[in-house]
C-alpha cells in the first residue's frame, strides 16, 4: 500500500513505516502532551482539568483499530462519527457512549490536509462534544497541521514523516534516493 494524499502518489510505502497499532505511543502522548490520565478504578479520569466526561473519537476506518487499542490502554470509552447513518441498528451518526459536553479527543492514523479530521470534527460538535485536540500517528507535513491550528485545533503527533525518513535512511530501511524523492513528494 501506498500513502495518498488529495496532491498525488507518494514513493514511499506506509508498510515500510508502520507494522501495527502504536497504542502506547498514542497513550503516551495524551498523557504527556494533553494531560490526560488513564481512568481510575473508579472510572473517574484521574488528574484531568476537564469538568465533563472524556472519551477518544476515532475516523473510521483506519483509526478504529488504534482507537480501540488506546481505549484498552487508558481505559478512556471509545465513539466513533460513522461515515454514512445507516437506516438499520441504532441509525446514530456517532456510536458509543458520551454526554453532550464532553470532550472528545480525535484519533486517526494520518494527517495530510487536515480535510478528513475537520469533515469528522463537524458531527461530533454538532453532537455537542468538545473537541480541541487531534492525535495522529504519522503527520505527513503536508499543511494538515497548519489547517487544523486555523480552524481552532491543535494537532499532535507521534511521529512527522520526515523524521521516520531520516530514521529510515539511518538504519538502511530505505536508500537515500527514497529519502529524497519522499521529501521531494512532500515539498511539492
Amino acid at each position: 500500500m501506498t500513502l495518498r494524499s488529495p496532491r498525488g502518489r507518494n514513493p514511499l510505502s506506509t508498510s515500510t513505516c508502520v507494522s501495527s497499532p502504536p497504542s502506547r505511543a498514542y497513550a503516551r502522548l495524551l498523557t504527556q502532551e494533553l494531560g490526560i490520565r488513564p481512568s481510575l478504578p473508579d472510572g473517574s479520569v484521574g488528574g484531568s482539568s476537564h469538568r465533563g466526561g472524556l472519551c477518544l473519537a476515532a475516523i473510521p476506518y483506519a483509526a478504529l483499530p488504534i482507537g480501540t487499542a488506546v481505549a484498552l490502554e487508558t481505559g478512556l470509552p471509545l465513539i466513533y462519527p460513522r461515515k454514512e447513518t445507516r437506516a438499520h441498528g441504532t441509525g446514530r451518526q456517532i456510536e458509543g457512549e458520551y454526554q453532550p459536553g464532553d470532550r472528545a479527543v480525535v484519533l486517526d492514523d494520518l494527517i495530510t490536509t487536515g480535510g478528513s479530521k475537520l469533515a469528522a470534527i463537524q458531527p461530533l460538535e454538532a453532537a455537542g462534544l468538545e473537541v480541541q485536540d487531534v492525535v495522529v500517528l504519522i503527520d505527513r507535513e503536508q499543511g494538515g497541521g497548519e489547517d487544523l491550528e486555523a480552524a481552532g485545533y491543535r494537532l499532535h503527533s507521534v511521529l512527522r514523516l520526515g523524521q521516520m525518513l531520516d530514521l529510515l535512511a539511518g538504519e538502511g530501511r530505505i536508500s537515500q534516493q527514497q529519502r529524497e524523492e519522499t521529501l521531494a513528494f512532500l515539498r511539492s
